[in-house]
């Protein structure tokens, strides 16, 4: 909230959909933050949800023309906005979305941005070094969203919660001839969790300890992506290696390595069928309590040895 407050490019409006909180949340809002927009959900609707609401309020009942939407873990620099809206103006109606460079602060490791041809392609070093280049695939945090785009192409779905719901919003913009632009120029601190780099097979990357339902939901929707939504060998074949080089992430460095597998089989088998909504949620997931419960007994018995 302050990193947006101390933009350089002040928002016209600061808007927070808060998903049934009980921690307080509003009255602080209400305290610290008296000009912000509150959207009170009457349930948690996870991150697709609370990005669906915030959309439909932002670009289609107060047509603003250019929405910037955020996860509740990201921080932009102060300038970032004004980068983003100053590339803006270089472009033309086709530009869609305009996306920050995302970067784990305490690695300091990019979240880079994907193509997609029937599957996830990285792009090359030299695409990714240029100011401003085109991408298909963003995470929604930080992303410049136009209103029009909203109009044409609908809200993002609900019924994915939470992991994936950008992807196929952006796959969704691709299909209606939006283009999807990243400007190195506008950064933006993005922590999901508490991540870390690791070494797989001499390949560095960042790995972080999902909890077993959010592993659920992440298999889930890129499966139901992969076997309905975009179905194509090559797509499928993407997906399913991803999945396995996950799991096995999952077996090396997971603390919750069999929960976490039971949900990812279960996303799986619920994606190829189809079965989306809300089916589990974090407080009621029984596997997370049996997790948190085995953690909590660690550290107990690591504090008394």
């Amino acid at each position: 909230m302050d990193a947006l407050l101390g933009q350089t490019r002040p928002l016209q409006e600061m808007i927070v959909v808060d998903s049934a909180s009980s921690d307080g949340t509003a009255a602080m809002i209400a305290e610290r933050y008296p000009q912000v927009t509150v959207l009170r959900m009457p349930q948690n609707l996870g991150q697709a949800g609370g990005w669906s609401a915030g959309l439909s309020y932002a670009a289609l009942e107060k047509r603003y023309d250019w929405i910037w939407t955020f996860d509740n873990d990201s921080v932009p620099e102060a300038h970032a906005l004004e980068a983003l809206l100053s590339a803006v103006d270089s472009f033309g109606s086709e530009v869609g979305i305009v996306a920050p460079l995302a970067i784990h602060r305490e690695t300091e490791t990019c979240y880079t941005p994907y193509l997609w041809a029937d599957g996830f392609v990285k792009p090359s070093d030299k695409l990714v070094s240029e100011p401003v280049w085109f991408a298909d695939l963003v995470i929604a945090s930080g992303c410049l969203i136009r209103g029009e785009v909203v109009e044409k192409i609908g809200l993002p779905r609900s019924d994915f919660f939470i992991d994936v719901v950008d992807f196929e919003y952006c796959l969704r913009a691709r299909s209606h001839g939006y283009k999807i632009a990243v400007v190195r120029a506008a950064q933006l601190g993005h922590e999901i969790g508490k991540g870390r780099k690791i070494d797989l097979l001499g390949h560095k990357r960042l790995w972080t300890n999902h909890p077993p339902f959010r592993e659920y939901y992440l298999s889930r929707n890129l499966t139901y992506l992969a076997w309905s939504l975009l179905p194509s060998s090559g797509a499928k074949r993407s997906i399913a290696r991803y999945l396995a080089i996950h799991a096995a992430q999952v077996l090396l460095f997971s603390t919750n390595k069999l929960q976490c597998l039971i949900r990812m089989i279960q996303g799986f088998h619920d994606g190829l069928r189809g079965r989306l909504g809300i089916r589990l949620r974090p407080a009621t997931d029984s596997l997370q309590r049996h997790s948190t419960t085995l953690n909590a007994a660690k550290h107990v018995e690591a504090e008394k040895a």
